[in-house]
């Protein structure tokens, strides 16, 4: 396998492992860490291009997710 298609299969588990973080409830701190860490991938394999506006959707969806959640429940006392 090239070097091009290692950083297309690299990009491409970053956004699937993105994805099932947020289908799965982690923290959309870690979820974003995900798209940001596909997004240089890409960036690195000469992708970015192709890839940015993908990031660039989760990433909005990510920051709607946030602002529409409740606030956390405080601990019981």
């Amino acid at each position: 396998m090239g070097t091009l298609d290692d950083g297309r299969a690299k990009v491409q588990r970053l956004l699937v492992s993105g994805d099932t973080r947020l289908k799965q409830g982690v923290a959309t701190a870690k979820v974003r860490e995900s798209y940001l860490a596909a997004l240089e991938a890409a960036r690195e394999a000469g992708l970015e291009d192709a890839v940015r506006p993908l990031v660039e959707l989760r990433l909005a969806d990510l920051d709607t997710r946030e602002a529409e959640a409740p606030p956390p429940v405080p601990p019981a006392a």
